[in-house]
């Protein structure tokens, strides 16, 4: 990527940002984005799945959950351990150029900005869900999206991530969770049974 290009990113991307986290800002909003980006908040979903899933569908549904699980230690193992390390990018909320103006409501913690893993890790978990429940369960894939997009959005909001960097987490999230949740249909598969939960007419 040349310089110009990548000077013109970096350019919108601190815009966007300015407006996310410090102008597009609500005491409803402060009071929601940290729990929506804390990971505890959605512990009770995935105990939910993790003993809906093998209750309803036997062994396919306990590999459902160790698919699950690998499609986020997917994302987080390229984005967390591969990307992170080679990227360096700041957070927004350990960057001196923005001390003044940032509209911060959580620790900031260390780490890098780019890409986003709580992005990579939550699409990927929402896009796998869609894909091998989308059989069974009505407007998974709003609902899945408007999730992971949910919890991207909140990191750009509370101060601790760019919009690029929730951008690309959210690419490689979608094609991780995609990439298995296709996997897991070719070879597994849920059975379709009448007394499933929320399924369609």
């Amino acid at each position: 990527m040349s310089k110009s290009i990548r000077d013109l990113i970096v350019y919108y991307d601190h815009i966007a940002w300015y407006y996310i986290n410090t102008q597009w800002n609500n005491q409803v909003l402060d009071f929601i984005t940290p729990f929506l980006r804390n990971q505890w908040f959605w512990a009770p979903l995935y105990f939910f799945l993790a003993v809906f899933m093998p209750t309803r569908f036997g062994k396919k549904g306990l590999l459902w959950c160790v698919f699950f699980l690998f499609a986020f230690a997917c994302s987080d193992q390229i984005s967390a351990h591969w990307m992170k390390p080679y990227f360096h990018r700041i957070r927004p909320c350990n960057n001196p150029s923005f001390s003044g103006l940032i509209h911060i409501l959580v620790p900031c913690g260390g780490g890098y900005s780019f890409p986003s893993s709580h992005s990579a890790n939550h699409f990927s978990m929402g896009v796998f869900s869609a894909v091998t429940l989308s059989r069974f369960v009505k407007w998974i894939w709003p609902i899945a999206l408007l999730w992971a997009f949910a919890v991207a959005y909140s990191q750009v909001y509370v101060g601790v991530h760019f919009p690029f960097d929730i951008t690309v987490g959210g690419i490689i999230g979608v094609l991780c969770g995609f990439i298995l949740g296709k996997l897991f249909n070719h070879y597994y598969g849920l059975v379709n049974e009448p007394k499933v939960l929320f399924v369609n007419e």
